[in-house]
């Protein structure tokens, strides 16, 4: 049967291509051609014989220039450059997310028919959230790639490139459930400048964030139910062997909680922060 060009078929060939584009807009128009024509159906799910390449270097531009976090410098928002480094630094962290989506769906191969919707959903969000931000920058004079940043997130998806249940804990989880408790803060600080159009696009991250975390919590216990591993030890062991220093106070608890953090989680979360916290004089 000829296909119909109304309908293309798409599968993993397609969503590696777009990994690899290194230009933001072609990137983000090459995902929602794949989320459109994705297959809706279990049975008409994309399969392969072709194991996933291993990819060291998503689709990026040349810029921003990338480099240790240490060297990154922390602006005031006072002016109109210190608030575009935050909404830039933001930016590419979303654009990070998309790759990471992407390979999400790339990399991990027979699982349910709904793991690849959640992760094609989430990809589109991060997508538009890019956008976004994006646009709010031109409004500011600037462009993406004018400020250097760092590589945290695809390093996180490098280590986690062999475990689906590995990358479900430690990636959404832990780096990007990071964004839930940093971006109420942000918020706080961009109503003292009055930045109400930073404020309302950070305003619609937080809350579709929660439901990333969220997915990356569904997979993750489904992964775990796969193997007949208790989620909530596994979890905190899993963070304590790759990702302590990543736990940091204060949390956004209610936020957490809506995202599947179990009370045995969070819990565990808290001590894992609080010892490594440094000790206070009054400590000593």
């Amino acid at each position: 049967m000829t296909p119909n060009p109304a309908h293309p078929r798409v599968g993993f060939d397609e969503v590696r291509d777009a990994l690899l584009c290194r230009l933001p807009e072609e990137k983000i128009a090459l995902l929602r051609r794949i989320a459109e024509h994705w297959p809706a159906t279990a049975g008409a799910q994309p399969t392969s014989t072709v194991a996933p390449e291993s990819i060291s270097v998503p689709g990026r531009p040349e810029r921003p220039l990338l480099v240790a976090p240490r060297l990154l410098k922390s602006r005031g928002l006072g002016s109109g450059r210190g608030r575009a480094a935050l909404i830039h630094a933001v930016a590419h962290i979303e654009f990070n997310a998309i790759n990471l989506a992407l390979d999400a769906v790339y990399r991990f191969r027979g699982m349910p028919a709904d793991y690849y919707r959640d992760w094609l959903a989430v990809a589109l969000d991060e997508a538009r959230h890019f956008e976004l931000l994006v646009a709010r920058l031109a409004l500011l004079g600037f462009a993406y790639g004018d400020f250097p940043a760092h590589d945290g997130l695809w390093e996180a998806a490098q280590r986690t490139a062999d475990s689906c249940l590995h990358r479900m804990a430690l990636v959404p989880r832990v780096l990007e459930a990071r964004g839930l408790d940093v971006t109420p803060a942000m918020i706080e600080r961009l109503r003292r400048v009055d930045d109400l159009e930073t404020i309302a696009v950070l305003e619609v991250i937080l809350r579709e964030e929660v439901g990333h975390v969220a997915v990356g919590t569904r997979w993750f216990q489904h992964c775990c139910a796969l193997q007949g591993l208790d989620p909530d030890a596994t979890f905190l062991e899993l963070v304590r062997s790759h990702s302590a220093a990543a736990i940091r106070l204060p949390f956004n608890d209610a936020a957490r909680e809506i995202a599947g953090f179990s009370a045995v989680e969070r819990a565990g979360l808290v001590a894992i922060a609080e010892l490594g916290r440094p000790i206070t004089t009054a400590e000593q």
